[in-house]
């Protein structure tokens, strides 16, 4: 199944997050009968990963949005999680600090793209000043509606400067959030995410969802596509983002650089410090 096709947001479309199931999970039954491809694409993160790095002329943007307890957290876990922390960053964007708020709202943002060969993983991202912003009221219409075409150019011009851009909608039902919410009450090692905002932002759920729809229509373009994930199965989630970034990675065609160095040369003069070491040990122990 052609997850890259399946679940893009094909640019100019229209949609409507209530006609996309949220609890979909391909040809799988079950986590079970999912591990043995969801390990084969864990390792290909890792060996693509490298592969980049190791090439240097590209890098990659994957930006992560979803409603509370979408599972953005887990999401960068298990992706990051496979990768070499050499070469790979996460970096989340929460209320601007005075520095940010005094200049444009991406001013922050380009500081924290990738540079060629690295991956970076947003946390929230750009979006927030066309989704928040607007679901509280905190900017006028006229201003977070231009924003939306700042954003295609922002994202063109990472794009033609090598950055691969992904962007991820993690799709969660009313119902599922709800049940993570109330595990977090149950385990102490999550309490700490408990907050406020966790309730009354649940109660603007269709407002965001709005917005969200707008986000998604507006700007999924050919050059930073929008996959809106099924995510009530953390498992299949987890399988659909390794398989989608593995498989852009492919595309890319990437190589692994010739050697800077003589390599026969180096390995001559090791073979002949190798053998001079082996004779001196002989004669010690005689």
């Amino acid at each position: 199944m052609n997850y890259l096709k399946l679940f893009r947001v094909k640019p100019g479309s229209r949609i409507k997050l209530k006609e996309i199931a949220t609890g979909f999970t391909a040809r799988h039954e079950n986590q079970e009968s999912a591990l043995h491809e969801l390990e084969k694409y864990t390792e290909k993160l890792r060996e693509m990963q490298q592969l980049l790095y190791a090439e240097g002329k590209r890098s990659m943007l994957i930006c992560l949005q979803g409603l509370d307890a979408s599972g953005k957290d887990g999401t960068i876990n298990h992706v990051l999680g496979a990768m070499n922390p050499q070469g790979t960053r996460v970096c989340s964007f929460k209320v601007p600090s005075r520095e940010e708020a005094a200049h444009d709202f991406l001013w922050r943002i380009h500081k924290q793209t990738p540079a060629r060969g690295e991956v970076v993983i947003f946390n929230r991202s750009h979006y927030e000043d066309v989704l928040v912003v607007r679901v509280h009221n905190l900017v006028p219409k006229d201003i977070w509606s231009e924003r939306f075409n700042a954003i295609n150019e922002f994202e063109q011009n990472l794009a033609a400067g090598g950055t691969r851009i992904l962007k991820f909608f993690l799709h969660i039902s009313p119902e599922e959030q709800l049940r993570r919410f109330e595990q977090r009450f149950e385990d102490p090692s999550r309490l700490w995410k408990i907050s406020e905002s966790d309730y009354t932002e649940r109660e603007l759920w269709d407002h965001y969802t709005k917005a969200y729809e707008d986000v998604l229509s507006r700007t999924g373009t050919k050059h930073a596509p929008w996959y809106i994930i099924p995510a009530d199965r953390k498992w299949f989630r987890n399988l659909a983002v390794s398989k989608i970034v593995v498989e852009t990675m492919e595309a890319l065609d990437m190589k692994y650089p010739e050697p800077t160095v003589d390599i026969h040369e180096i390995r001559r003069r090791y073979h002949k410090a190798y053998k001079e070491h082996k004779a001196g040990k002989g004669k010690k122990k005689g």
